[in-house]
């Protein structure tokens, strides 16, 4: 309820004390820009005067005597703002506002109160109000005080049609250098795998043999149930596995008899050589490098080039490891027939728990025998 209040207070209590709105030059009609208010009190008199004002004002006015009336309208808004009443009999100012925002998430709220309580304003506003006026209230200050909402509203509106610009041009930035990086790495590797297909191509015996170790590996990885980004991870190693390879004499590579230990040393050196081809690719492949650089890594230790053991090898390194055993075995060398599948699993079953890890041996034999890759049906079909 609106206290008696002077001449320029909402609502007059009598006749004789309202104030002469025409005559008045603040009162003038201007242009409200059709911003529409939404003013919920339960005394009628109150709401009447007070859409009468706004509406002088150039507002285009609704009202409400309930919270129940005024979330209706606000669902069917849009309203810029809302003057509600602190005291309504059900639904009360203050716990309208929450509901009201939530309807209408940028709506600006004003609460008006016959009585000066800081808790209830306090709880208002935290509940999401703008502002907080105690009736009677001069229509200067009224005007002041929607203004004021409204501009409160519009800079919030504003921060929040700038934070979704932004956040949209970092999304799409993010997808363009995400595509930038991808078709980076996919030329990256194409060059390098130019490389060991040069190589490779050298030597009948190793033809195709990178491309077979990815793809078993792959295999091996999903077995495991590995995310897919780290299944197409040791993909990219096992493509990438021997690049170092490059440097290793032919008559090396190539020797029909048994390695010498000086011959066995240099080609060992193939790891370090790839790893330095690689390295300066590491913000591209990632974890494949470190892959590649265990791919020689015995799960019982011995292996080459850090001599590590067992967890200390990365998961992609011991997968390769087993991998390229199994391909190599199964593959013809200048020095020996290839073994079959059945006889290359048995050998590796030997090895378990020294060369290779006893659950990458279980994937790995699981994954052979369900003969679902091209190369190991080619070879033992």
């Amino acid at each position: 309820m609106i206290a008696t209040s002077p001449a320029a207070s909402l609502p007059p209590v009598t006749p004789r004390a309202a104030p002469s709105v025409s005559s008045d030059p603040f009162l003038a009609p201007v242009r409200g820009g059709g911003v529409r208010l939404l003013v919920v009190d339960d005394e009628e008199t109150i709401r009447l005067a007070l859409a009468k004002f706004l509406r002088l004002r150039g507002y285009e006015v609704h009202t409400a005597g309930t919270g129940v009336e005024a979330l209706a309208l606000l669902a069917a808004g849009p309203y810029e703002a809302m003057l509600c009443d602190v005291r309504m009999p059900g639904m009360s100012g203050v716990d309208l506002v929450p509901h009201a925002i939530d309807t209408c998430p940028d709506l600006a709220v004003l609460m008006l109160s016959a009585v000066n309580d800081a808790a209830t304003a306090t709880q208002a506003l935290t509940r999401g109000a703008l502002d907080y006026v105690t009736k009677p209230v001069e229509l200067g200050d009224l005007q002041a005080a929607v203004e004021r909402a409204l501009g409160r509203r519009a800079a919030a509106v504003e921060r929040k049609e700038l934070d979704r610009r932004i956040r949209e041009e970092v999304a799409a930035r993010t997808t363009e250098l995400e595509r930038e990086k991808a078709a980076l790495k996919q030329l990256t590797v194409s060059v390098v795998e130019t490389l060991i297909n040069a190589q490779e191509a050298k030597d009948v015996y190793l033809r195709g043999h990178s491309q077979r170790v990815a793809d078993l590996g792959a295999q091996v990885a999903s077995e495991l149930g590995l995310d897919d980004d780290v299944v197409e991870d040791i993909r990219l190693a096992g493509r990438l596995h021997d690049v170092g390879k490059i440097g290793i004499r032919e008559e090396v590579l190539n020797k029909p008899g048994r390695l010498a230990p000086d011959e066995y040393e240099h080609v060992k050196d193939h790891v370090r050589i790839g790893t330095e081809i690689l390295a300066p690719l590491r913000h591209i492949i990632g974890p494949a490098l470190q892959y590649v650089q265990d791919h020689h890594e015995h799960w019982g230790g011995g292996g080459y080039p850090r001599g590590l053991a067992g967890e200390e090898i990365s998961l992609g390194g011991r997968i390769l490891c087993a991998c390229d055993a199994f391909d190599a075995l199964t593959s013809r060398r200048p020095y020996r027939e290839p073994l079959s599948r059945d006889a290359t699993l048995d050998f590796l079953a030997t090895q378990c728990g020294r060369q290779v890890e006893p659950m990458v041996l279980d994937a790995l034999r699981t994954v052979v025998e369900r003969r679902v890759l091209v190369f190991i049906d080619e070879l033992h079909g």
